[in-house]
């Protein structure tokens, strides 16, 4: 298990390439736009290291003996799965459920991949398969972060990828030898790809026939010659303070473009090649896909609770709690977080085996939780606006204003509320606009209505996985109950 010390001493100065603002970072660990948050990135291998977590946040290696870290746990009950839930639950309120793509989401994936090789070994593809579980192993027993990139630039997307021009600008196979193979072209959404030790390249959108060279899934250093990452805007590098932006300075993962510039991938590193029905299937036909996102969900939980308690702190800081039509504005926040949190619950509870005995949380419920995850989010965030009214918006410029003088005096005098002071009613509503108006919470916004894809594309696979048998047994019997005569 790794220190948050031994992480940063790992991805400092160890040759990656980021780029941001026009600049080439040479450490990501003290570079102003990263460096918060790569502080609390470790803080997470800290937690899962500590020896007074070691039940909650480890379990044994079945290949090494030593303890490992429950993201990468492929579980044997509902016990154990509910044990997960604990594990990355603790990581998450660390940020209060606003960082998503911390190491324990793509440890779910290869965790799921992991989970049923024998999908990755269809074909003749059991060497690849291999390649899969022993990739797992290694991840887990070095306590490794992996990030992915799955999602190819949009370019035109009324092309398939081998029609693009050139057709090298989606990431793929541009050279085969015999020791592995050179990847070319880009692939984007790498979310916390600046941080990572590793990043998993494949494709999740649908791939055609011509498509096979952009058909693989492998895994590549984040420092290897040929990798470039290139960060959009860092929230975190432009927030003034931590108290004026207490979530942007310290949990902005950061979203980028990773190019991959003639990329060398050695065989042993890759699990599906050239396999356009494969690359597909990897996702959904294993539990990656669901216990990927199963640890999205628990994240999600976490952050519907701090904005429950978000919007009650506004209203008692503001004199209006005991009014009724405002605990009601209250109760539909918090009846959300219930709700949701039930079907997270409902997933685990009602996880069954696959053929390798590994315990899958319930697909029904889970992807009933992703439709209502892109639903609720911005109605939340709307609640939240209604409640704080212009008191976020009419606040001191930085906590600067308070260190002068006259400034100070005005607005300990005219920003304050009974009983709090004017610091702590600056502080609460900072939080408040961090997480519903700042560039940050837009950003979050529009991630958690896409991170799992379109809309329609959630509701599709809700569909694909909705037991139909009881709705349609109930209107056979309701139509069958009568004829056109009136006779039952």
């Amino acid at each position: 298990m790794r220190t948050g010390q031994q992480y940063l001493d790992a991805i400092a100065k160890d040759g990656r390439r980021v780029f941001v603002d026009g600049d080439e970072v040479g450490d990501v660990t003290a570079h102003p736009a990263f460096a918060e948050t790569a502080r609390t990135m470790a803080s997470l291998f800290d937690i899962s290291s500590d020896p007074a977590n070691r039940d909650l946040m480890t379990y044994t290696s079945p290949t090494t003996g030593k303890p490992v870290n429950r993201i990468w746990q492929l579980p044997t009950s509902v016990d154990e799965l509910r044990q997960r839930r604990g594990a990355i639950q603790r990581w998450a309120e660390e940020s209060f459920g606003f960082m998503g793509r911390t190491p324990d989401h793509v440890a779910g994936f290869f965790a799921g991949y992991a989970a049923a090789p024998e999908v990755l070994a269809r074909d003749g593809n059991e060497k690849f398969a291999d390649n899969a579980v022993k990739i797992y192993e290694f991840l887990r027993d070095n306590d490794v972060y992996i990030a992915y990139t799955i999602v190819p630039p949009q370019i035109d997307r009324s092309k398939p990828a081998h029609q693009q021009n050139p057709p090298d600008l989606y990431a793929g196979v541009v050279e085969e030898r015999d020791d592995g193979v050179i990847i070319k072209g880009a692939q984007m959404l790498g979310t916390g790809a600046v941080f990572a030790d590793y990043i998993h390249l494949s494709s999740i959108h649908p791939l055609r026939p011509g498509d096979e060279n952009h058909a693989v899934s492998l895994i590549v250093p984040a420092n290897a010659p040929g990798v470039k990452i290139h960060s959009r805007r860092s929230y975190s590098g432009a927030a003034s303070s931590i108290f004026d932006y207490p979530l942007a300075s310290r949990f902005d993962e950061t979203d980028a473009l990773v190019v991959y510039d003639n990329v060398f991938v050695p065989w042993e590193h890759i699990f599906v090649y050239k396999d356009t029905e494969l690359c597909r299937d990897q996702w959904f036909e294993t539990p990656a896909h669901i216990l990927g996102n199963n640890q999205a969900q628990i994240r999600f939980v976490t952050k519907l609770k701090f904005l429950t308690g978000l919007a009650k702190r506004i209203t008692e800081m503001n004199g209006v709690w005991p009014i009724p039509p405002v605990q009601g504005s209250i109760a539909e926040i918090a009846v959300q977080s219930a709700m949701y949190e039930g079907l997270l619950e409902a997933q685990i509870a009602n996880a069954k085996p696959n053929a390798n005995g590994i315990y899958i949380p319930d697909a029904q419920t889970h992807y009933a939780a992703m439709v209502l995850q892109s639903k609720i989010y911005p109605e939340l965030l709307n609640m939240i606006r209604d409640l704080a009214g212009g008191g976020m918006i009419q606040l001191p410029s930085s906590v600067a204003d308070f260190d002068n003088p006259e400034a100070g005096e005005d607005i300990r005098r005219y920003v304050q509320s009974p009983d709090v002071p004017a610091e702590d009613r600056v502080k609460l509503l900072k939080l408040a606009w961090d997480a519903v108006g700042s560039e940050f919470a837009g950003r979050h916004d529009q991630y958690e209505k896409f991170y799992a894809g379109a809309p329609f594309i959630v509701k599709q696979r809700f569909l694909w996985n909705f037991d139909f048998e009881t709705p349609d047994r109930l209107i056979d019997k309701a139509l069958s109950g009568y004829d056109m005569t009136g006779r039952r």
